[in-house]
């Protein structure tokens, strides 16, 4: 009986526990919410220049690099004179980068032969000369995107040479050869040599020093002659002067002896001509000269004046004078 009456005394227990209403704890207002934990800060973006750096160029760069690199057309035209017509041929065009190389040397962008140029070249700055004749022209030149059309004026002229002697006495024209010079007396520069008679030679307006040989010794003639833009200039100097060849004989007008050595001397005795054979030939200026005519261990010799005027002979007798 007791186990059954403390058996039932403790379930009244349980029962009576769970029967009594539970007391909960006061829940106090704070006065502000718990600090929330610092955020990580947003990673700085990379600046643009860096970022460009790293990339590939844009689209618009290509572009843009596309258009200030390819080359452009250009014409380019020569003239005469101002408001001339486009001279249709003979001109030779070569188009110079303006930066010079290192040895101070151009380099040669481009070369034309055609009286009016068609060419391409990059944009860019730009050295032209161009050759008509012995008339040039060197210019600078701007090349920019698109057409480019460029005149050049080279003011050029032209002169025709020849030469006679004193007195209009005509000379073969194998003996006859010029030289041109630019510039003044102290600074003279050679344009041409060695030109023939009657060749027309194309030059850039302005004063020329000319000298004509008449053979190849001593017969000289110079002057300063002005060529103007867009005309043909004639010109013939005058020779004081002669040709004039030697014979050895054993009397006047007697046959000329062959294997004869000779050798012409000015007055000053200056040897100035030597030869070897029966009739030498050679031009001597106005002057006084001696000859001298040596055949084996002899040797003749003969004083002879030069004046202007045609051909002449001169001989040299073997009897004593």
């Amino acid at each position: 009986m007791r186990l059954r009456q403390r058996l039932a005394l403790l379930l009244a227990l349980v029962l009576a526990g769970f029967a009594t209403p539970l007391h909960t704890l006061p829940v106090w207002a704070q006065s502000s919410p718990p600090e929330m934990p610092p955020m990580p800060r947003p990673r700085p973006e990379a600046p643009a220049s860096q970022a460009t750096a790293s990339s590939s160029p844009s689209q618009a760069t290509e572009a843009i690099e596309a258009v200030t690199s390819a080359p452009q057309p250009v014409t380019l035209t020569g003239r005469i004179t101002p408001g001339g017509e486009p001279i249709p041929d003979g001109l030779v065009w070569r188009i110079f980068d303006s930066t010079a190389k290192p040895d101070g040397e151009m380099v040669l962008m481009a070369k034309s032969d055609q009286g009016i140029a068609q060419i391409e070249l990059p944009p860019g700055e730009y050295v032209v000369h161009v050759a008509y004749g012995r008339a040039q022209l060197s210019e600078p030149m701007s090349v920019i995107p698109g057409a480019n059309a460029f005149d050049f004026v080279l003011d050029a002229g032209a002169l025709r040479l020849n030469s006679a002697v004193t007195g209009d006495i005509p000379i073969p024209p194998g003996m006859l050869t010029f030289d041109i010079f630019s510039g003044d007396n102290g600074n003279r520069t050679l344009v041409a040599e060695g030109l023939v008679p009657n060749d027309i030679v194309t030059l850039t307006a302005g004063t020329y020093h000319i000298v004509s040989h008449f053979g190849t010794i001593n017969a000289v003639v110079r002057a300063d002659l002005r060529i103007e833009p867009g005309q043909l200039t004639d010109a013939t100097l005058y020779h004081h002067a002669s040709q004039i060849s030697f014979k050895l004989v054993s009397e006047a007008g007697g046959e000329a002896i062959a294997d004869v050595e000779w050798t012409v001397k000015t007055a000053d005795g200056e040897t100035i001509f030597s030869d070897l054979g029966a009739f030498p030939s050679t031009v001597l200026a106005e002057g006084e000269y001696l000859v001298f005519a040596k055949q084996g261990e002899q040797v003749f010799n003969r004083d002879f004046q030069v004046s202007s005027g045609s051909a002449r002979e001169i001989e040299v007798l073997t009897a004593v004078y």
